[in-house]
């Protein structure tokens, strides 16, 4: 999240349609996965400028930058992307219209990387877990193999990828912008 937009790109500007990415809708009983929309880019900000959000990833700096989520979004939303990005918006059941992000980036030979984080303050709600789940049963990378991490010290983000099939490699380090250091993260595969 912490390359700034293109000069003169606002987001307003940006005319996408779920269509156009090519991401479907994901339903889940409390909730749906839905393309990132521009008008998420102030939650985002809002829930990833919690310490303990950023510092469970790899790539959301502490302090969040201004113009740091509008970014994250225009890139989520362009065509040339990486990384294909699904709000959790629970609107439709009465919940906040973001409740965190689940997102897939493509690797080489069928293969990609699942990352996700929840607002704290909707932790231990098993929020993650349907959504990750969700993902993985929707498969829309048709991914035969999928790779996850979660810090050691974050077990509960680890039990969602337990819960949802993954199985732990081993141990690693990953460098997390938040924490400015090196961290042992769990990584982790699910083979389909």
């Amino acid at each position: 999240m912490s390359a700034p937009m293109r000069e003169g790109t606002r987001l307003d500007d940006l005319n996408v349609t779920d269509a156009t990415l090519n991401q479907p809708v994901i339903a889940t009983e409390r909730f749906v996965l839905r393309p990132l929309r521009p008008s998420d880019a102030g939650m985002i900000a809002h829930y990833t400028a919690d310490k303990r959000v950023a510092e469970g990833t790899r790539a959301i700096p502490h302090p969040l930058p201004p113009g740091a989520s509008e970014g994250f979004v225009a890139r989520a939303l362009s065509a040339e992307r990486a990384e294909d990005v699904w709000a959790i918006d629970g609107s439709a059941n009465k919940l906040a219209e973001l409740l965190g992000v689940v997102s897939l980036t493509r690797m080489e030979d069928d293969q990609s990387e699942l990352g996700f984080w929840i607002g704290a303050g909707f932790w231990n709600t098993g929020f993650a877990t349907e959504a990750v789940d969700a993902l993985v049963r929707a498969n829309p990378h048709n991914a035969r193999t999928l790779f996850a991490e979660a810090f050691q010290d974050n077990p509960g983000s680890a039990r969602v990828l337990t819960n949802c099939g993954f199985v732990y490699l081993g141990d690693a380090e990953s460098w997390s912008i938040a924490r400015n250091a090196r961290v042992p993260p769990c990584p982790y595969i699910l083979r389909r």
